[in-house]
């Protein structure tokens, strides 16, 4: 009895993360028979739960409309997955620190012993380290206009904004008009927002920082387009044009590279800024604790580099580059390398 209870349980949960579900996935998840599954579907009916059997060859099996399911119906891994992303969405979202401790609390004392047990064995310290460059977080009225828009498919009106978020007035020559845009997808990628949308000013496919915009939300609907190429990581990691900025660092240093800007701008890292040159060069400006960093990063694209800026980060490029043909002969003269 307390293994069909406990797979009733699972069951709810399952059909509180999906609308719709095949018996032999059910079966597949619940680890059970098919035949098992079908007992442990009835036992969920006599309980007053509405699910229904949707026939055919795309068929299965869904929880009526109308039946809100009973609070906080969490397994053990999902009682681990809400304890990480409560401790660390605060990083990316504004003012969420408190209302996510909040509800870590709220949560624990509304669960059965087990999963609060559970809950509690996992409290995370983030520590930052160097090799980070996540974007401050986000402004949670922002985030929640863009993805309402995006949800419901209506057309967004967007202002652009500086890196410290002012809005440039008409006539500075950082100013850019309102947009009407057309926002089909919110991005999270190395640890900033994105928003991918359609420019019905110039009818292009556009990657924006959400962080940049300032939306005006309307009422006029728009249908769904195709992606270029179909393939939206792809499209937004190779967007050199996607409105990052350059993140405050000690030493910060530009070149110019020998591979297109959407080879760069993939593989660049976050507070680094990729303009297009030709289709096949671009430049790099970008930021680290130290010019000798700088390089370091530069020298990870495995390319020609030329016309580095300032002269430090010069500098450190004919240093790093003394020590390595030293350890190479060193090396060489150990007969380590022919």
């Amino acid at each position: 009895m307390a293994s069909t209870s406990r797979r009733a349980l699972r069951l709810l949960s399952l059909f509180g993360s999906r609308q719709l579900w095949p018996l032999r996935e059910l079966a597949t998840r619940l680890g059970v028979s098919e035949r098992t599954a079908r007992r442990d579907i009835e036992t969920l009916r006599r309980l007053g739960y509405p699910i229904t059997t949707v026939h055919g060859p795309d068929g299965g099996y869904r929880l009526g409309a109308g039946h809100p399911l009973p609070p906080l119906v969490f397994d053990h891994d999902q009682a681990l997955a809400v304890a990480v992303a409560l401790q660390t969405a605060p990083s990316t979202v504004f003012g969420l620190g408190d209302d996510a401790a909040r509800t870590l609390v709220t949560l624990e004392q509304a669960m059965p012993a087990a999963l609060r047990a559970s809950l509690k064995s996992l409290r995370l310290t983030r520590l930052h380290n160097y090799w980070e460059f996540l974007a401050p977080p986000i402004d949670p009225t922002t985030l929640t206009a863009v993805g309402s828009a995006v949800r419901h498919r209506h057309v967004l009106v967007t202002e652009t904004l500086r890196a410290d978020g002012s809005r440039p007035e008409a006539g500075d020559d950082d100013f850019l008009p309102a947009r009407r845009i057309e926002p089909h997808h919110l991005v999270v990628w190395a640890g900033r927002w994105y928003l991918v949308a359609y420019d019905l000013e110039d009818d292009q496919w556009r990657v924006h920082r959400v962080d940049r915009l300032r939306p005006r939300p309307t009422t006029h609907p728009f249908s769904a387009r195709e992606l270029p190429h179909g393939d939206l990581a792809r499209f937004v990691m190779s967007s050199h044009d996607r409105g990052d900025t350059l993140a405050a660092w000690q030493c910060t240093g530009t070149a110019r590279l020998n591979l297109p800007a959407d080879v760069v701008a993939r593989w660049a890292p976050g507070g680094s800024v990729v303009e297009h040159l030709d289709t096949e060069h671009c430049r790099l400006t970008l930021g680290a604790w130290s010019w000798a960093g700088v390089a370091g990063i530069l020298a990870t694209f495995d390319t020609e580099l030329t016309d580095l800026h300032p002269p430090q980060l010069a500098q450190a490029c004919r240093r790093i580059a003394r020590r390595l043909a030293t350890s190479a002969d060193t090396e060489r003269e150990r007969g380590h390398l022919s």
